[in-house]
């Protein structure tokens, strides 16, 4: 994805993403996501989705659909 000067359009190209459609599961890099856009404005965006947010890894692993979710383990 190249850089973008308004993050809106980076947060739209994210979640335009197919895998955001079929409620499936999308992954960036959390120093990415900071200097792209910063992690306040990424966790807002997920946030007024209605979708789950996990950091693991210096990645964030967003869950696209609104289900509850149970962690196993």
């Amino acid at each position: 994805m190249p850089s973008y000067s308004r993050p809106d359009q980076w947060v739209e190209l994210l979640f335009s993403a197919k895998a955001v459609g079929d409620g499936g599961v999308v992954r960036r890099s959390v120093d990415w996501v900071e200097a792209e856009i910063g992690r306040a404005t990424f966790v807002a965006a997920v946030r007024a989705r209605g979708f789950h947010l996990l950091e693991a890894g210096g990645q964030f692993i967003v869950i696209c659909n609104r289900a509850p979710m149970r962690r196993l383990v």
